[in-house]
């Protein structure tokens, strides 16, 4: 790996980072935007299906629109990894979360702009799917041991126990696998806490500064 590739924070802590966002995000849209995921999709299809169903205080309509954004931005980051995934990886990554922390922060905009209106509510679960969906896609594209995801833990957790001593395994990837737990619960504290002090516009903005900085930061080396 060149010294170009090499330079900044490694790629385990900026997933790790973006775990904690993920938090944010998710404790944002399900308790600011009307119980829908804008990050974590398996817990979205759960929600969809209560809302079919016509369970109290879900929407086919939010929950619809998160997961075709998120799958839109997933289109857009996949092209984006086969035109840039197999050149350098610094470069693909602090694109790619660029671009998510622009999203993210134009979600911000929105929702200081008018924190109350419907249109708000749709353009905030809109951007942030969206850019949750180009993220999955850069994750997925830069295959960092024991960080295959930073939105669903289940796998996580699951290799956790599988793969570890008490399961027959050697415990490899413990660590990150338990600091991305950490992450995400974190995160999802803190934008908890954010949203019911703050509302919409200051976790959001956090989020989106989170991103940029770790942005501007990331190498190409795991």
């Amino acid at each position: 790996m060149s010294e170009y590739e090499t330079r900044g924070l490694r790629l385990v802590f900026v997933l790790l980072g973006l775990t904690v966002v993920s938090g944010l995000i998710d404790a944002v849209s399900y308790l600011g935007l009307g119980h829908v995921f804008t990050a974590n999709m398996t817990g979205n299809v759960v929600v969809l299906g209560f809302a079919a169903a016509g369970a109290p205080g879900f929407s086919v309509r939010h929950t619809a629109t998160s997961l075709g954004c998120f799958l839109l931005g997933a289109v857009a980051g996949g092209r984006v990894s086969r035109r840039l995934g197999e050149g350098s990886r610094r470069t693909f990554a602090r694109l790619t979360l660029a671009v998510e922390a622009a999203l993210v922060g134009a979600s911000a905009v929105a929702a200081f702009a008018a924190p109350h209106a419907t249109a708000t509510r749709y353009t905030v679960i809109a951007l942030t799917a969206v850019a949750m969906g180009l993220r999955n896609a850069t994750v997925r594209k830069l295959e960092v041991p024991g960080l295959t995801t930073t939105t669903v833990l289940t796998m996580t957790l699951t290799g956790l126990a599988a793969d570890s001593r008490a399961g027959g395994g050697s415990g490899g990837h413990s660590p990150r696998r338990s600091a991305a737990v950490v992450a995400m619960a974190a995160g999802a504290c803190l934008g908890a806490w954010l949203v019911l002090h703050h509302g919409l516009g200051i976790p959001l903005l956090v989020a989106a500064g989170a991103a940029g900085v770790l942005a501007l930061v990331a190498s190409g080396r795991e």
